[in-house]
């Protein structure tokens, strides 16, 4: 027995396979969008956290040089040229805008100095720092000074 099929026959059936399979092909599409716009998305979430955290290492450097800018100012000051108080100064030009505030009190009468610098962003992202340290009256040796009173 011998089936015979016709090239009519061929040629209805690709018809109707080549008809559905349009649909089902802008079905494709649309799930490989879906995809890649989930893929995107990800990668945008990773860019974002990736920039804030340069962003607040940024600040943190700012800070810190601030920070050692101060205190080696005020330790190459001398003792008697240290007002005892609070002086506060804002920095309001970029890069690094802040708030700086230094408290320097004498507990200890003409010999001893507490200093506490305070530094505070303006970008409430970045989070403030403080440093104190204590100055100390040099003394001075009469070791070396022949007119000075041996006592």
């Amino acid at each position: 027995m011998r089936i015979s099929i016709r090239n009519s026959d061929r040629a209805d059936s690709a018809r109707l396979v080549g008809e559905s399979r349009k649909g089902f092909v802008l079905v494709e599409v649309i799930v490989a969008m879906v995809i890649l716009a989930i893929a995107v998305s990800s990668l945008a979430a990773l860019m974002y956290s990736v920039s804030q955290s340069g962003m607040i290492a940024t600040g943190n450097a700012y800070r810190n040089g601030v920070l050692m800018h101060e205190v080696n100012r005020l330790e190459g000051v001398p003792y008697d040229s240290i007002p005892v108080g609070t002086s506060s100064i804002v920095v309001s030009t970029a890069p690094y805008k802040h708030t700086r505030v230094i408290t320097v009190a004498e507990p200890v009468a003409a010999v001893v100095k507490t200093v506490k610098i305070v530094i505070t962003p303006l970008n409430t992202k970045l989070r403030s720092d403080t440093v104190s340290f204590t100055r100390t009256r040099s003394r001075t040796s009469k070791a070396l000074c022949k007119t000075c009173p041996q006592g």
